[in-house]
């Protein structure tokens, strides 16, 4: 098949937390806070890169995390930031969110995406001093990173698609062609699945081939197999495109072949503009005058078609060195393309706002903004605590305590931390 998948965990770097530190000296003996800022976690960061073809290396190892920041320090040193963790993964990697969704299709060698932040790092009290706290015992702690699992899947990307009308040979010449078994018999839809073989061209040289099943007119709308299968021929580079010359299911070659092109371009405009070998098939059945009527009316489509009979072998071997002389022409224009590296950002959307509810056994405050404030902080001083009340206070969230009936001294939860105000606001 064509999807290799695997589950992974991603995981951002812990941020670096604050310190609450004084300074004096004998120039200074008033002195003044230099507690320095954490640094923030590292990011974890998908890389397509063209030296891997599966992901059978993510089977044994589930997590990537990045690395954690370092703590700050005493004269304002600030804590190193976590180094971003780059993971590698095969071109053609689907990567799918806890929902399924699709965050990224990295189709390229080089594109990236970061699927999971770092988290922030702590204030030391450093940045917490101004003309109204010249002297502040506060700090904040270093927030955990985002942590999710994802769906990786895989998108085999062959160097070449055989396409063409069922029954025209294309499972028989993959089979002849590369180790590949394929179910082959004289019925439409034979091939369920498309089989993917390495084919080898002198010895030296080596592509890969898939046969694509299911292609019939309205393929891209969804009749046949077509509309599963066309994806997965989006990627390759060059096609081999069969027709039958003998007309066996009483269809006209020449028709065939201007139909499935039709059925590509539907699909995708690109994958009608794909570099193409057309072959005709089953030549040991029919005449050589035939074969030449019909290379005459390819020719007057600019089409040079190649005759062959898998049946005998016969220009079989002249199909595989023209394929692989139009995929050296391919592969040369994507080692000369730029491919600068490309990154998307992949980002878990929280709420946005406060909600106040009074539970009966205190009142809870719920909210992504007011949750990492009062996560972050460390309410161990009465500096703390004011500070996070004037906080509270310039969102909004103290108005609304106060609406619901809030008296100095009763439990406030803002997510999962436990507060009793002691002061009046």
């Amino acid at each position: 098949m064509f999807l290799d998948e695997a589950t992974i965990r991603v995981r951002g770097g812990r941020g670096g937390s604050g310190v609450i530190h004084f300074m004096s000296s004998r120039h200074n003996p008033r002195g003044g806070p230099d507690g320095g800022n954490g640094g923030p976690g590292g990011d974890v960061v998908l890389r397509a890169t063209a030296s891997m073809s599966t992901l059978y290396s993510f089977r044994n190892r589930p997590l990537f995390a990045g690395q954690d920041g370092t703590g700050g320090d005493r004269n304002r040193q600030n804590g190193a930031a976590g180094e971003e963790l780059i993971v590698h993964v095969p071109v053609g990697t689907v990567v799918r969110g806890p929902d399924r969704e699709v965050i990224a299709d990295l189709a390229l060698v080089n594109d990236e995406v970061l699927v999971a932040r770092g988290g922030e790092g702590g204030r030391g009290n450093d940045a917490f001093a101004c003309s109204t706290r010249t002297t502040p015992r506060l700090r904040e702690r270093g927030l955990s990173g985002e942590s999710k699992t994802l769906r990786l899947e895989l998108k085999l990307i062959a160097d070449v698609g055989i396409i063409g009308y069922p029954n025209v040979g294309k499972s028989s010449l993959i089979s002849s062609i590369s180790g590949k078994r394929a179910k082959v018999a004289d019925y439409p839809f034979t091939t369920l699945v498309p089989n993917l073989g390495v084919v080898d061209v002198d010895g030296r040289n080596q592509f890969v081939a898939v046969d694509v099943p299911g292609l019939v007119e309205g393929a891209h709308e969804g009749r046949g197999l077509g509309d599963r299968f066309l994806r997965h021929v989006e990627r390759t580079r060059v096609l081999l495109h069969m027709v039958d010359l003998a007309r066996l299911d009483g269809r006209d070659p020449v028709d065939d072949f201007h139909q499935i092109n039709y059925e590509l371009a539907s699909f995708a405009p690109a994958l009608g503009a794909r570099p193409q070998v057309v072959a005709g098939n089953k030549i040991d059945l029919i005449s050589a005058e035939d074969v030449a009527a019909l290379r005459e009316r390819f020719a007057a489509l600019g089409v040079d078609l190649v005759p062959i009979s898998v049946a005998t072998m016969t220009g079989v071997r002249d199909v595989i060195d023209r394929v692989y002389r139009a995929l050296v022409v391919e592969r040369e224009k994507e080692l000369f393309a730029p491919s600068p590296l490309r990154r998307r950002v992949y980002q878990f959307h929280g709420e946005t706002g406060f909600r106040v509810e009074n539970d009966g056994d205190g009142f809870r405050v719920t909210g992504q903004e007011v949750e990492t404030l009062a996560r972050k902080l460390v309410l161990t001083s009465w500096d703390a605590e004011a500070y996070l009340i004037d906080r509270l206070n310039k969102m909004g969230v103290m108005k609304e305590l106060r609406r619901l009936g809030y008296q100095p001294g009763a439990p406030v939860r803002i997510g999962e931390v436990k507060l009793e105000f002691e002061l009046e606001q």
